[in-house]
């Protein structure tokens, strides 16, 4: 490595070299922290000396050989050429120094001090003294330079020998060049090699940011070099060890790896001493030295040696603030360990912040990274600190938590079924499939009586995900058998759970047929229940089952309005998810925008489970406005938040949405290579199931299979009867089987379908009604269809469904051109396939080409901004009547164009007035050319 950073030392060097070659002798002390380039420079030095004629003699120490009398001496004497003369001398001298050191008498040597040099002898004074002199020749013959590397880690007997030649050589040709750390080692031989008065001191320092910038120059383009140097500054600390492996590491993967900076680290961790060496380990289990007391603790040493320690680590680059400079060195600390070792370090470190009082998320991760309990106290911690971390949103580490509690001898059976409860609820939030491993264990300690009612009847809602449904029966035939006391928590739980199985898992339901309650009988929120999320999932359960959706609208926002964060995750999702039900069944209008909002809003504690199904909801909510991409989008993210597999028997609901809307949008083959996919068989005995057997009798319909639609559509009915759940707004099973029928050329089946769905008890929705007067129209005299079919467009503009708008358009023109009135039949295919554009429905748009559009050549057409008279309208007139030819309600208008409705039934009558028409239905598609255009222009 070319040292362009020491420049400075490198020129001080060869100055004393210089002057040795004239008879000056020195020696120089080189210090500066590990990493700092020493050992670099004192190999630059020494060829430089050998360049300029001297003779060289090197050696360099290490802590294993520390215990190897004249270790350093004799390498020294060996790193030169045997040779006649005083090279020849010094090697014979050190052999006799060498065996009389090693003999019996050792020639009085006293033992060396810890922090200094070996007491010499008389006798091995003599040899010295006779190496020196043959030393000193050497010299006369040509310059002498010898250097010693890392000097704390010498022999005490060879520095004994380097004062003895030290204090000999101030004016001989030799020059003695010593490397060391800056350690605490050796401190008497520092304290009397610095005492010689032609000792130098030379001091290398950390590079600086601008130090570290010019190196990075050296590899990079400047302007990176620029703006990285920063960066390698504040990890490397200026340590040219961990500077040159973070530089490799960029050029090699633009990181940092674990085999180049995390070696390097390592590299620098082994040449400190043992018990800086302790520090680092005890730092990188804790992550943070705030509290030196505890780190010194868990370290074993005292407190003063852990401060001491910290500021050895921070110069040569290893401690940062409080903690290691990187997440690699941590990492590479922690993998250098022992695996034994590093566990005990862990379970130390753990037992230590709960003895101190540390929040339990501060001693759990050490408990999970251990992989074995500490004390009783740990699964409590544990416990304690899943529920802190649900708290924060972190789910990861919360099952982390669980999972190390599950493993620890938790006590009774009942204590480790509650644990496992817990950690199926958070596992379910982001991955129900992994859940279910589980379910087998919490099974049989509901069976043995370790779970109280509340975690067996949210063990019975995982069973039925699964769709175990013979496991889940089975426990809820045992707490119905335990007659828990009225009014009591476990009764009230059962009665939710009652109200919810007969809505999403009717087979199971205590009463499948459940006669429609009156207002006297109706439970009313909050009176004699305990409190619970089950609460309102159950009331909007109820009243779906029983065809009372619509008196519980206000409910439903109320509760979407009320959705928070919650951590009660045995009902986490579904009071939400009913309340979107309720809107969808009654056809509200803010049934999507509530969707995208919590989308937007997502959950607390953060859900891929919850987003998934919302998404589910969102695709049907698209569905239902005849938005036939936004529903294939939304159906295939929320397959994305969670895999098929993991969605259990709820699959059915993104399956069947991806499958309507592609059959829809005439995406034949990708709607089949859906009905391909494997589905759970219990899948058919829940709601889920409806959505996905009304999808595929959809698809027979439309791809020219009416038999097998009308068996898929009938197969619905017969279910939704049998559960005691016939009611509007789930699947429209009738209407569908009817327009199976009409394909199979019975219209009198058709018509007895249509009429029984219009006498159901509830059916007072827009959608239902609307279903059934086209199939009347449709399958009755062609005289009586374009006035139902008026009344049905009505309807479905009121619930904003363009894709069912465009075929009662269809049907509409279609009658028209049977009557001969092909003014109103170009008319409606106009506005058809206006709508066309706006839902994507590929068939429908190929069925209005069937249609002539000649309505140009016709002269009895009304023009598009007046009537016959010239009335011409205004402004805003034209806007209102665009947005209305478009297919938007009052309403929409309304927002749309920042006015009252009423503002709109304004205008609307008096276009009406001056076009001549009667309804919006009659007015000029033209009028939407430009028209709506120029208002969604003025929104963006």
């Amino acid at each position: 490595m070319n040292l362009v950073e020491r420049a400075d030392q490198e020129a001080e060097l060869k100055r004393i070299l210089g002057e040795c070659a004239a008879g000056k002798g020195a020696v120089v002390l080189l210090e500066g922290p590990g990493g700092s380039g020493k050992t670099e420079l004192l190999h630059q030095t020494a060829e430089h000396a050998r360049h300029c004629g001297a003779v060289v003699l090197h050696a360099g120490c290490s802590r294993a050989e520390s215990a190897l009398p004249f270790g350093v001496l004799g390498q020294l004497f060996s790193s030169v050429p045997a040779a006649d003369g005083p090279v020849a001398r010094l090697q014979n001298l050190y052999q006799r120094l060498h065996t009389e050191s090693a003999g019996p008498e050792a020639a009085g040597q006293d033992p060396a001090p810890a922090s200094g040099a070996a007491t010499i002898g008389p006798r091995l004074a003599l040899l010295l003294d006779e190496i020196t002199a043959a030393l000193l020749e050497l010299a006369e013959e040509a310059p002498v330079f010898v250097g010693v590397d890392t000097i704390g880690h010498a022999d005490p007997s060879s520095l004994a020998c380097l004062l003895y030649l030290a204090r000999r050589t101030a004016s001989a040709r030799v020059t003695v060049l010593l490397t060391d750390d800056g350690a605490a080692r050796r401190r008497l031989f520092r304290t009397e090699l610095l005492d010689q008065p032609h000792t130098h001191r030379v001091t290398l320092r950390p590079l600086t940011e601008a130090q570290v910038a010019g190196r990075l120059a050296a590899h990079l383009d400047p302007d990176e070099a620029e703006r990285l140097a920063g960066e390698f500054h504040a990890v490397s600390a200026g340590n040219l060890l961990l500077l040159r492996a973070l530089l490799d590491d960029h050029l090699a993967c633009g990181g940092v790896r674990q085999d180049g900076y995390g070696r390097a680290v390592l590299r620098q961790l082994g040449r400190l001493e043992e018990p800086v060496a302790a520090v680092a380990r005890a730092l990188a289990v804790l992550g943070s030295a705030e509290v030196p007391a505890r780190l010194a603790r868990l370290a074993g040493v005292d407190e003063g040696t852990a401060e001491s320690a910290l500021r050895t680590l921070e110069a040569v680059g290893l401690v940062t603030g409080h903690g290691l400079s990187h997440d690699v060195a941590r990492q590479a600390v922690l993998d250098d360990m022992e695996p034994g070792e590093r566990t005990e370090l862990r379970l130390a470190a753990a037992a230590l912040l709960h003895e101190q009082g540390c929040p339990p998320r501060d001693i759990a991760p050490l408990l999970v990274e251990a992989d074995r309990p500490g004390g009783e106290w740990s699964v409590h911690v544990l416990l304690e600190a899943a529920e802190q971390e649900l708290l924060a949103g972190r789910t990861q580490r919360a099952v982390a938590a669980l999972e190390a509690a599950l493993r620890a001898p938790v006590g009774a059976g009942a204590e480790r079924a509650a644990v496992e409860s817990r950690l199926v609820q958070v596992r379910r939030l982001f991955d129900p499939a992994t859940a279910e491993r589980h379910l087998t264990a919490l099974t049989g300690a509901a069976r043995a009586g370790e779970l109280n009612p509340a975690r067996t009847l949210d063990l019975v809602r995982q069973l039925l995900w699964q769709g175990r449904t013979t496991e889940a029966g089975e426990l809820l035939d045992r707490l119905r058998a335990a007659r828990p006391e009225p009014h009591s928590e476990a009764a009230a739980l059962l009665d939710d759970t009652e109200k919810w199985l007969a809505w999403t898992h009717p087979t199971l339901a205590h009463r499948t047929h459940r006669p429609a309650a009156g207002p006297e009988h109706r439970p009313r929120p909050g009176t004699g229940r305990p409190a619970g999320r089950g609460r309102p999932a159950a009331l909007l359960a109820d009243a779906l089952v029983n065809g009372r959706a619509h008196e519980l609208v206000g409910q439903a926002h109320q509760v979407l309005k009320d959705r928070g964060p919650t951590y009660d995750l045995s009902w986490p999702e579904e009071p939400a998810l009913l309340a979107l039900g309720v809107l969808l069944c009654t056809d509200s209008p803010d049934a999507a925008a509530w969707c995208d909002r919590l989308l937007r809003e997502g959950h607390t504690p953060y859900s891929p489970t919850w987003m998934a199904m919302l998404s589910s909801m969102r695709a049907e909510a698209a569905l239902r406005l005849g938005d036939l991409t936004g529903a294939v989008d939304h159906a295939q993210q929320a397959l994305n938040h969670i895999h098929p597999g993991a969605w259990g028997v709820a699959l059915g609901a993104p399956l069947g949405s991806l499958v309507l809307a592609t059959t829809r949008m005439g995406h034949y083959d990708e709607a089949g290579a859906y009905l391909t996919r494997a589905v759970p068989k219990p899948l058919f005995d829940t709601r889920y199931g409806l959505h996905y057997l009304h999808a595929r009798g959809q698809y027979h319909l439309l791809t020219g299979h009416p038999h097998a639609a009308l068996a898929d559509f009938l197969a619905c009915g017969d279910r939704m009867r049998a559960w005691g759940i016939d009611v509007p707004g789930i699947v429209p099973w009738r209407t569908s089987a009817a327009e199976a029928w009409l394909d199979l050329g019975n219209h009198e089946q058709a018509a007895r379908l249509a009429y029984d769905q219009l006498g159901r008890p509830g059916t007072n929705g827009a959608r239902a009604r609307a279903a059934a007067l086209r199939v009347l129209a449709v399958g009755g005299p062609v005289a009586r269809r374009p006035q139902m079919l008026s009344e049905a467009l009505d309807l479905y503009e009121r619930c904003g469904d363009r894709y069912e708008q465009i075929r009662i358009l269809a049907d509409t023109a279609g009658a028209y051109h049977e009557l001969g009135d092909n003014r109103r039949a170009r008319m409606h295919v106009r506005r058809a396939r206006h709508l066309v554009g706006l839902c994507g429905a590929a068939p429908l748009s190929e069925a209005l080409l069937s249609f002539p559009d000649d309505t140009a050549e016709d002269p009895s057409f009304p023009a598009a901004t007046g009537s016959g008279d010239g009335t011409v309208l205004t402004g805003s007139e034209r806007r209102v009547a665009a947005l209305a030819v478009g297919g938007y309600t009052n309403r929409e208008i309304a927002a749309k164009l920042f006015i009252t409705a009423s503002t709109v039934e304004q205008h609307l009558t008096r276009v009406y007035r001056k076009l001549g028409v009667r309804c919006r239905k009659d007015l000029p598609v033209e009028l939407a050319t430009g028209g709506t255009e120029a208002v969604l222009g003025q929104e963006a």
